[in-house]
Formats: structure tokens, sequence, C-alpha cells
């Protein structure tokens, strides 16, 4: 019989094997445990003086129907029940050509892939170069400075996510999230992604992944086109009927899936010109952080640190300004990593940070950023752009018009003494940095909330606000600055024909939700339904415990209602007692229309009504009888 033990808990010190661990929990003898597998890993270090390996496994046990009814009231006990995704839907309509996937990072690539398994042969269209010779030109830039706006961290095989971390951690609850897993292990991931809790692949294994996803969309009849850049649409009557390139090459389609990435500028542009429904949305700019490895890895493990089961240890850390709407977050931790020049145009200066599978460098670096929003840069659909074009332009004039990035160590960022770059560590970023005055390069609101959100987080990281931690700047592409409007049934509700889909898009943040966001575009297509809905449907979350405390049947409708949305926003990333009210909040502050249910009591609604009122949106208000 297959069981699901959660919580398989075997101390750092123990030389207990998970078989031996998992029998004691079950309280039966080693040998009645057949096949065992790994679904979950996860380090539990919250008491550093004794830190845990936590395990969800999958057991095959031998044992009597008593034992088993009697393990079974265990609630971290269950029978195992394989649960595959559902089939896509496919529609009644005859495609009468080849469908189009514009972009080659994760959420086209997978797109393309789930296409052509069904037979439908599609056509990729990817701006830059295949990975081999992308590499090259990165290399060549991150060593001599020399620029290719089509070939660089940002354009080409695999997308912006290439040169990172590779992480896979994702907020994204999706039937078909195991299946996008197994397909990267496929394509040449380690196998390990599947069961970790933090799983990554690190830019040197993910560039073997992108290249099988690329050699098994090809052998499915597939076709990938590298250097050919979508600079237009055949329209008609509001609808996409194909894709003019870079050369005008007119491609006839019956559906685009575009996937363009978040720094596609002159892609928005076009779209923009097209008058196709799009919208600013909120991002956020900082800066990235350089710490020695070793302290970070003390601050998380204590007296464990180094220790060969943990690895390189990393944070994710919040501090809310109380005294704004402003919120510090680190984005993109890298372990054992570095520091990358990742600008996409001339002119301009962006950071990134990567890690090799083993983040094995010595440098911890991660991205502390500020949330900005259409209140502060305009709520036209390219004035984020703008805005990030704004920064990057002057950091690139500060770090020497070079492509050096400008770069402070926090003593005197935080003082405001004159700039120096002298650290705790080497710099790592390519191709180099400049002594520099962070303040001029980024917004007062920002810097000033990244000083308070250092500060605090140096009292949850010892040593995290020493004065030698470095500064680079600037990172301004956390996310894309602008959603692509779609419909539930995943088209542009301006244009038919066009499925916005992943991270430029707007729908997804990160390489495994951009794959899960391409899946489900790819399904759309293959269904080719008529659906007439110019509705979109977000999900504002006010953190990620809100249904903790609920019933089990109240979690199962709270997760329904989450699958028929089009995206999800979370608030916060943790609770804290103004969670609720920043919820409401950011309904209104992005609403035009608030219908509210009012029992006429004190309380949220009420307030968020008041809210309303005092914000000039307009307010249909249901008395509940």
């Amino acid at each position: 019989m297959l069981l699901r033990i959660n919580n398989v808990r075997i101390p750092l010190v123990s030389e207990a094997s998970l078989r031996e661990a998992s029998a004691r929990r079950l309280g039966v003898k080693k040998q009645d445990i057949g096949s065992i597998r790994v679904l979950r890993r996860a380090v539990d270090a919250r008491r550093k003086s004794n830190i845990v390996i936590n395990y969800h496994v999958l057991a095959d046990i031998d044992a009597p129907a008593r034992l088993v009814n009697r393990l079974l009231r265990d609630k971290d006990i269950t029978r195992f029940k394989e649960e595959p995704a559902p089939p896509p839907v496919f529609g009644t309509e005859k495609m009468a050509a080849r469908p189009v996937v514009i972009g080659a990072g994760p959420a086209g690539l997978v797109a393309a892939l789930e296409l052509a398994r069904y037979g439908y042969r599609p056509i990729l269209l990817e701006r830059g170069k295949k990975i081999a010779e992308r590499v090259d030109d990165v290399q060549r830039f991150w060593k001599k400075g020399e620029f290719d706006p089509e070939s660089n961290v940002q354009f080409g095989e695999g997308g912006a996510g290439t040169f990172s971390d590779g992480k896979l951690t994702t907020r994204v609850n999706d039937p078909v999230m195991n299946d996008i897993l197994k397909l990267f292990v496929e394509a040449g991931a380690p196998e390990e992604i599947l069961w970790e809790q933090k799983p990554h692949v690190g830019t040197d294994r993910l560039r073997a992944m992108v290249a099988g996803l690329n050699k098994m969309i090809a052998g499915l009849g597939g076709e990938i086109r590298f250097n050919t850049r979508a600079a237009g649409f055949i329209i008609e009557d509001n609808a996409v009927k194909g894709v003019i390139t870079q050369t005008g090459e007119k491609i006839y389609a019956p559906a685009v899936i575009l996937a363009c990435g978040h720094s596609a500028r002159d892609t928005y542009a076009m779209l923009a010109e097209n008058k196709i429904a799009a919208e600013a949305k909120a991002f956020a700019i900082g800066v990235r952080i350089e710490h020695p490895q070793e302290l970070i890895d003390r601050a998380q493990y204590g007296e464990f640190a180094g220790h060969p089961k943990l690895g390189a240890a990393d944070y994710a850390v919040v501090w809310h300004n109380p005294e704004s709407t402003r919120t510090a977050y680190s984005f993109c931790m890298c372990p054992g990593g570095q520091v990358v020049g990742a600008a996409s145009e001339i002119g301009g200066v962006v950071v990134n940070g990567m890690s090799m599978y083993k983040r094995d460098s010595g440098i911890a670096n991660s991205a502390l950023v500020v949330n900005v929003s259409p209140e502060d840069f305009g709520h036209n659909p390219l004035d984020g752009v703008e805005f990030q074009r704004r920064w990057e332009r002057l950091a690139f004039k500060c770090g020497g018009e070079k492509f050096y990035a400008p770069a402070q160590n926090f003593k005197t960022f935080l003082s405001g003494s004159a700039p120096s770059a002298e650290s705790l560590v080497k710099a790592s970023c390519l191709p180099g940095i400049t002594a520099c005055d962070l303040n001029m390069v980024l917004p007062d609101y920002v810097t000033a909330t990244l000083r308070g959100g250092i500060k605090a987080f140096g009292q949850r990281l010892a040593g995290f606000d020493d004065g030698g931690a470095l500064l680079t700047g600037v990172e301004t592409r956390t996310s894309a600055p602008l959603r692509i409007i779609r419909g539930s049934d995943k088209q542009s509700v301006s244009h038919k024909g066009l499925y916005p889909c992943g991270e430029g898009a707007g729908y997804a943040g990160g390489i495994t939700s951009a794959a899960v966001d391409g899946m489900r575009c790819a399904e759309a297509v293959l269904a080719l339904r008529e659906r007439h809905s110019e509705v979109t449907l977000e999900a504002a979350i006010p953190c990620p415990t809100q249904a903790d405390g609920w019933s089990e049947a109240q979690r199962e409708r709270y997760r329904r209602i989450l699958e028929q949305c089009d995206y999800e926003t979370m608030v916060q990333e943790r609770y804290t007692r103004e969670c609720m009210q920043r919820r409401n909040r950011y309904m209104v502050d992005h609403a035009s229309l608030l219908i509210a249910v009012n029992d006429g009591l004190r309380g949220g609604t009420r307030s968020t009504i008041e809210y309303a009122f005092r914000r000039g949106v307009s307010v249909l208000d249901i008395p509940l009888e």
C-alpha cells in the first residue's frame, strides 16, 4: 500500500537513514517498507542548535489493515492517489495554418512544446541567437563591454532567466506544476528539482535544459527561427491574423502567443501603436547587495554553517516602512553567485544576479528593491518603461558610460559621505563597477526605504547591515512594467487571436510560473473556443497565510476561486495587522468601480467604502439583509 507521509524529520546530526526514520514515524519495521520516494525535502533551521531536514515521502508498506487504519488517523499520513493534470480541451475548429509563438523564454518554449506535442507544428520566433552563440556574446560583453542589442542577458534562447540562479520556486498553485518540473528534468535539469523545497538549476545547467527543450520542439515538428524579431502584426477587423518580422516577411497564423519577456521595449511600443489593450502596473526597483557567503551561512545556520547537507544559505527579507506605503524586500537571491550586467539597450546600465549549480563563488548576492507604482511614474502603458529607462541612463552616466555599474558600500550609502566601493567582498559585477553615490541613480523614496530596510534586516541576519556590504545599481527589471490585458480565454481583450503570455505580458514572475502560463496559453490555443468576456479577474491576497486558519472546505472553495483568476497579487509577504487594510486599499487603488456588499456596521468593508469615496472611486453599495 502506498502512503504519503509528511513531516519525517531527521536531525542534521543524526546518522539515521530516511527508511529508518520513516519506519519509526509509522511504528513499523524498516523491512516492512518496500520502495520509498522523496516527494519534498526542506531544511528547518528555525532552531539553529537543532537543524532538522524535513521530508515528505511516498512509502510502499506491507502492514495489516488494522495498522493502516490507525495510521490514517494521523493528519500527516494519507493514502497516495496520483492525480495527473487534466488533459487539454480541444476545440472543434481546424487551424488553417501553423500557430506562431513569439519569444523563446520559458513561457514561449513550453507553449511551443505543448502545441508541438499535439501535432500543430508551431513556428517559434526568437529575436536573439541560439544558446551557445548567445553565451559567447554575453561573455564578450562582460569581458570587454561589447554590447549586442539583440543578443544579451535579456534577449536570446532561454530568455532573461538563462543568466540567473535558475530558481524554480513559485507561489503559483497549478495542477500542471509537477508536469512542468518533470519536463525540465527530461530536458536536462537535475532530478532533485522534483523534491527540493527551494529547487534551482543554476545558469550552467539551465543552458543545457534550454537546449534540451529546443531539441524536443524540433523533434515534434516545431520550428524555431532565431534572429527573427516580431516587428508588427497582421491585423484585420481588430483581430491578429499573423506576424510581420523585421525583414518584412508576413507569417499568417490562426493564433499568436506573445511571450516576449519583460525587457522587449520595442515590442511594447509596437503594441501601443496597434492600440492593443495594456495598462501600467506596479513593479520594484533598487540595487544588488553582496556579502561573503560565509556571513549569510553563519546568520542562517549558526555552528552548522558549511555543513555539506545544507549548502549555501539563502534568505528572504521584507520590511514595511511604517511612515509610508513603501516596502523593501529581497528578490532573486543568489547564494554563492555573482552580480552581472544585464543591459538590453545602448545607454543604460542594469544589474542582475546569477549562480552556478554548485553555488560555490563564496559571495551571496540579492536584489534589494522597493515597490513603485503608476502613482510614481504615470498611468499610460509605457510610462513604467520610461521610468526604468530614466534611472538606467543615469546609472550608465555615473558608471562612466562603458556599462560599468555604479556601486557603493553600505557605510557611505548610510552616512551620505563620499562614496566608496571598498567592501567585505571583491566586487563580482561584470563588466565592472565605479564608486558612485547611489542617491544619484535612484529616486529618493527608494534610497530612503533601502536604508531603513537594510538596518532592519541586520536585526534578523547578523552582519547583514555591516558597513562593508556592497550595493550595486540599478536593478530595474524585477517584473514587467505593464500588463497586456487578456480575458479568461487568454486572448487579448482588444484583439482576438493574440495570446499575451508569461512574464513580459504581466502574468508571471519567474521561470516556473512563466512556464505554467505558457502551457495554459497553449491549451487555450488548442481549445480555440470563442469566449466574449472582456473582463479579467485578479485575486488580491493580503498575505500567504490568509487561508491557514480556515476549514478544509473553506480552503478548497478558496483554491477553486483562485484557479479561476487570471492572475494573483500578493500584497504582503507576511502577515501583519495592517495587511487586510492594505489589501482593501490595493483593490480600490486599481478599480474604476467598487462593488461592496455591506452590513452597515463599522469594519473593513465600511472603511474601504470611505477610502474609495476619498479617492474619487465610484461605489455600488449593496446592503446585506
